[in-house]
């Protein structure tokens, strides 16, 4: 097995490529500011403009989403996993019918594993652009995104229709439904009496990690932050662990599943079988199974990094345990 392209599957953070028509809510005011960011698989993109960085798929997905202060993205659903971690800046999330059931503040390297099924937004409370990173579950991540109700009428008035194919048109630009083809149907009040209206107190206490504790927790290994045996319970399709200076030695290693390595603080020196890089923050590397690799910190000072490793658990609603 050759090594030699481990570089081409390394997509650097000053090299991605946003989407600003990747959703229905692109036009809308409040939420007309943000770029998504495709890295690994299509991810959730209604748009053709989306540009994918590694088409392949290791069973789940990673993007990213860009977004300057008070900017938004409107509430929606997943039927898979869809995991953030906070790379810069300072964000609130929330959920709930009408985004009311609850919120908390995440700050930078916090992660947040949100349970399948309910609506759920997010905005960018910082002083300056912020970007968090994300891991969907599935190869197609799920197939898509649910809209709720509001927001699905509220883009129409500006200009954006989702058909019934999840292709996103854009009236500003000419486009019209083809003539096979109906609107996105928005959920019924019966359908939406399904949609849970999770206690707060359960979000932060089942499904949300701080960095600092997991700073602490990897000291002298690696810590299991998303797993069936994890801080964070759970059987997505894809383990995350977090790495610290002296998590792991820096001995060569293989595993016999994908592996991805994103980098949140420091810098990282990758090595294989041939040649070495840097990894700094923001950047994502995807390793194929049977790679011999190393991997520890290349400079003193605070370093840490998230691990996501593929399991032969299905994609599907948040593991209840």
């Amino acid at each position: 097995m050759t090594q030699l392209d481990i570089p081409s599957r390394i997509v650097r953070y000053g090299d991605l490529q946003p989407c600003k028509t990747a959703f229905i809510d692109a036009h809308t005011p409040g939420s007309d500011q943000k770029e998504n960011f495709t890295i690994i698989g299509g991810g959730v993109s209604e748009s053709t403009d989306q540009h994918v960085h590694i088409t392949d798929t290791p069973g789940f997905n990673i993007g990213a989403a860009g977004q300057p202060p008070h900017c938004r993205n409107s509430l929606h659903s997943h039927t898979t996993a869809e995991v953030f971690f906070v790379l810069k800046g300072r964000w609130r999330f929330f959920w709930g019918r009408y985004g009311t059931a609850g919120e908390f503040i995440a700050e930078e390297g916090d992660i947040f594993n949100i349970p399948t099924g309910i609506f759920r937004g997010f905005e960018n409370v910082g002083t300056d652009y912020g970007m968090i990173m994300a891991i969907l579950g599935g190869d197609d991540a799920g197939g898509g995104v649910t809209w709720a109700p509001q927001v699905i009428e509220e883009a129409s008035a500006h200009g954006l229709v989702l058909g019934e194919n999840g292709v996103l048109y854009d009236s500003k630009k000419g486009d019209t439904l083809p003539h096979n083809v109906g609107p996105m149907r928005v959920l019924t009040e019966e359908q939406l009496k399904s949609i849970p209206e999770t206690p707060v107190e359960q979000v932060v206490r089942d499904y949300v990690a701080r960095y600092w504790d997991l700073m602490a927790l990897a000291g002298k290994k690696p810590a299991k932050v998303i797993g069936e045996n994890a801080l964070l319970k759970d059987k997505p399709g894809f383990e995350v662990e977090f790495l610290t200076r002296g998590s792991i030695p820096e001995d060569f290693y293989a595993v016999d599943q994908h592996e991805v390595l994103m980098p949140m603080r420091g810098y990282w020196k990758l090595r294989w079988e041939g040649g070495e890089t840097v990894l700094n923050p923001g950047d994502t590397c995807l390793l194929k199974p049977g790679e011999r690799h190393s991997i520890a910190p290349s400079m003193t000072g605070e370093a840490s990094l998230y691990r996501v490793t593929a399991t032969s658990d299905q994609a599907g609603a948040t593991w209840a345990g």
